[in-house]
């Protein structure tokens, strides 16, 4: 059993949603221990139980410590299931926390696999649907293995009541070489709104404010139902071969125009680092270039090496033969 210490570095969330993924992966027994000790209050919280549980039916696993506020979680994995899975976060738990443990079992299987999850969908401290759809899985796509989704439901906080609904399609994922990123296109951005905020025009004010920023903006703005007031912004800078993402979200005192200029603030910073990969992006993609590096070493040039980053890696490395090296702000990995 792979025992990992939960209060390493970043010591949040993101070491349980990669283990419990990586554990289902690869068969191999995981023990998790000082869970989110670095978080106040500490221990596992209901979100985070969703998606160990989510996991745990694609692979039918035996679970000890599966409780509110544990620190302690024995992951013990069977084979990986190709049935469609549904799964309800509740409130406005985030989705794409969810879909983060999922994807990597998932993306390995070697039949199609489905899934439907309700919960948040534009929820603070996690992607939106939006970057989920136009970034990540548009980087995933490039390295061999098509994933499809679509928002059925938009849900902001604090009610939730959003769906989304993926389907991952088999392939060999293969290694990937990211680092020069091609000449700009233009920047795809989508701004929503619940229904309620349409008089006010929210939507386009958000998206009036992040056209200030940046150039060639191509804009999508729309009103959504939603069980509670709300409104998001995603954005997608488009080069040669490669997409840096934002995204940022209304709340209420928040004046739409910065939420538009948050947005659009961070992603110039990602433009202006010469990155072919968001920070965000950077830290989701690791366990899919550890995946591929049976058919050859990955090289990706990030914006920022951040401790989610240093997070993911150490925890990688005790489930998959592979070596990461960091080298400024370009990040290889390699079979060993």
């Amino acid at each position: 059993m792979i025992e990992i210490d939960g209060s390493y570095l970043e010591g949040g969330g993101q070491i349980i949603r990669t283990a419990v993924g990586l554990s289902a992966l690869t068969g191999k027994s995981c023990k998790i221990f000082n869970m989110r000790k670095n978080r106040s209050p500490p221990g596992l919280k209901a979100q985070h139980m969703k998606g160990v549980e989510a996991v745990m039916k694609l692979c039918y696993a035996d679970v000890k410590g599966l409780k509110m506020g544990s620190e302690s979680l024995e992951f013990i994995p069977k084979e990986i299931s190709h049935k469609n899975l549904s799964v309800d976060v509740g409130t406005a738990g985030s989705v794409t926390l969810v879909l983060q443990s999922l994807m990597i079992p998932m993306v390995h299987a070697d039949k199609e696999t489905g899934v439907e999850i309700r919960g948040g969908t534009h929820v603070k401290w996690s992607p939106t649907t939006g970057y989920f759809r136009h970034v990540f899985s548009e980087y995933i796509k490039s390295m061999g293995t098509e994933i499809e989704s679509e928002t059925l439901a938009y849900g902001f906080y604090p009610k939730g009541g959003g769906r989304i609904k993926v389907r991952v399609k088999p392939g060999k994922l293969k290694p990937i070489t990211l680092t020069s990123r091609g000449n700009y296109s233009h920047t795809d951005a989508w701004s929503n709104a619940s229904q309620e905020l349409a008089e006010r025009k929210v939507a386009e004010r958000q998206m009036d404010s992040a056209a200030k920023i940046i150039e060639n903006l191509r804009k999508n703005s729309k009103y959504v139902k939603s069980r509670s007031i709300g409104s998001a912004i995603t954005m997608a800078a488009v080069f040669d071969n490669y997409v840096l993402g934002s995204d940022a979200l209304g709340e209420r005192g928040k004046p739409a125009e910065r939420v538009g200029e948050e947005a659009a603030i961070f992603l110039k910073k990602q433009i202006d680092s010469n990155a072919c990969l968001d920070e965000h992006m950077a830290d989701q993609i690791l366990p899919y270039i550890a995946m591929a590096a049976e058919n050859g070493e990955s090289r990706i040039r990030v914006a920022e090496i951040t401790n989610h980053a240093k997070t993911n890696i150490w925890v990688i490395e005790k489930f998959l033969p592979v070596k990461f090296e960091i080298d400024g702000n370009v990040i290889s990995c390699r079979q060993l």
